[in-house]
């Protein structure tokens, strides 16, 4: 590994430092010249003085954006400076020239259709706005991660390639496997819940679904990323919804303190309010959006995205931007429902953030005879969940679960318009290349 420091870690005492990135700018203001050198963690200015450096100030004239530079030099604190920073070199050396033809602008504020980004995406990732996106979303699935392990739960993988889906319908990729149909998967629900029956009580997945949807919206993508969770031995829907509401509080609160200067590059001011989120029911959702919106949504077994935003804003501005819905009607097979004294339709959750779905989950049912039922009142084939009814029927724990969309958990805490930002190269029914 090259001998170099992170510029977020540069520091003015230091006597002499190396720092290496892409050249983000270069200014030329007669016997001086800038050059801003861009790592993953900030900008650093670089100063030539003619009259004090002739050999580098004549090298330096030859920079072009985006070139990778390696500088050695003295950290001197300076308040005009980038990060108050700036390097005085003592040598300077290009690693490698860029092609000068860049088909986006990296270093200046200038703007661009999101699918011609999408189109230039390894260039569109090096602006140092677009960088802060994925910096925060690798420090929200660390965090999660950190929450679970914490919490002593166990990381597990499980296929992307199936035989059926979880969730049933159309919404599937077919995939030719050895010459027989398969299908990508469209969660690891029934994995998840196959493993707790065989000891896997606390466990926790960051994976890839796949979802045939025939349609494009701001929330919605081909394929996504998952952080699931499943749990045994729970009294009911609510120690799943302890769970998703401790991991989630962690994340955003970690994210608060570690992504400052990401949140500063994307204007964000993200606030976590330390009240409960409020836990409602789908009827009592129904009557706030019907009562203070005038808002029924069509689908009687369904809030929809427009009553989902609204209670978003209903909650947001009571400061609670996070609200779980419990109890929605016609449910999943694998969903508890229909229990005797329970006064909702089903053990099932939505949690809303900010107006916006981020996850479903609840208490699954674990008792495989009223599985089967359900399977078959839907028009499943049992042979084709087998080794999920094996798995579960010699001797299942009550249990839940929930899965949580990291795509759109970053599209809220960044504050964007579109879930296509969060994803490094995403995928949708008109989007399969780069």
């Amino acid at each position: 590994m090259q001998d170099r420091t992170y510029i977020d870690d540069c520091t003015p005492t230091e006597s002499t430092t190396t720092i290496a990135g892409h050249v983000h700018e270069v200014r030329d203001l007669g016997g001086i010249r800038f050059a801003l050198v861009r790592d993953r963690t900030g900008i650093c200015q670089v100063v030539l003085k003619e009259d004090e450096q002739p050999t580098l100030f004549d090298r330096a004239e030859a920079l072009g954006r985006e070139d990778v530079l390696e500088v050695t030099g003295e950290p001197v604190a300076s308040e005009q400076a980038p990060g108050g920073l700036e390097l005085v070199p003592h040598d300077l050396r290009v690693l490698d020239a860029a092609a000068r033809d860049l088909p986006l602008e990296v270093a200046k504020d200038v703007g661009a259709a999101r699918s011609t980004r999408l189109d230039h995406r390894a260039i569109d990732v090096r602006r140092p706005e677009t960088r802060a996106i994925f910096s925060l979303r690798s420090k929200l699935v660390r965090a999660l991660r950190e929450w679970c392990t914490e919490a002593d739960f166990e990381e597990v993988e499980t296929p992307t390639i199936t035989a059926a889906g979880a969730e049933g319908g159309a919404e599937l990729f077919p995939v030719v496997y050895y010459g027989r149909e398969a299908t990508l998967s469209q969660s690891p629900q029934l994995y998840k819940q196959a493993l707790v029956a065989a000891g896997f009580d606390r466990l926790f997945e960051v994976g890839t679904a796949f979802r045939a949807e025939a349609f494009s919206t701001s929330r919605h993508v081909a394929e996504i990323s998952m952080f699931d969770v499943e749990l045994g031995y729970v009294e009911d829907h609510h120690d799943v919804m302890d769970v998703q509401e401790e991991s989630l509080r962690y994340a955003l609160e970690s994210v608060r303190s570690q992504g400052k200067r990401e949140l500063e590059l994307l204007d964000v001011d993200l606030t976590v309010s330390d009240a409960p989120f409020p836990r409602i029911t789908f009827d009592e959702a129904r009557r706030i959006l019907e009562d203070e919106y005038g808002h029924v949504p069509e689908e009687p077994a369904d809030l929809d995205t427009r009553g989902e935003r609204l209670l978003g804003d209903h909650f947001t501005d009571r400061g609670h931007p996070a609200v779980f819905v419990v109890g929605y009607p016609d449910e999943k097979f694998y969903y508890r429902q229909d229990v005797p004294g329970d006064d909702i339709a089903s053990r099932k959750f939505d949690l809303l953030y900010r107006g916006l779905e981020l996850s479903s989950g609840g208490q699954r049912e674990h008792d495989v005879d009223r599985l089967a039922t359900r399977m078959r009142e839907r028009g499943l084939s049992l042979g084709d969940f087998e080794f999920y009814l094996e798995g579960l029927r010699y001797g299942t724990p009550p249990h839940g679960g929930f899965g949580l969309g990291i795509d759109r958990l970053v599209q809220q805490v960044a504050d964007l318009d579109h879930v296509q930002e969060t994803i490094l190269f995403p995928r949708d029914s008109d989007r399969l290349t780069p």
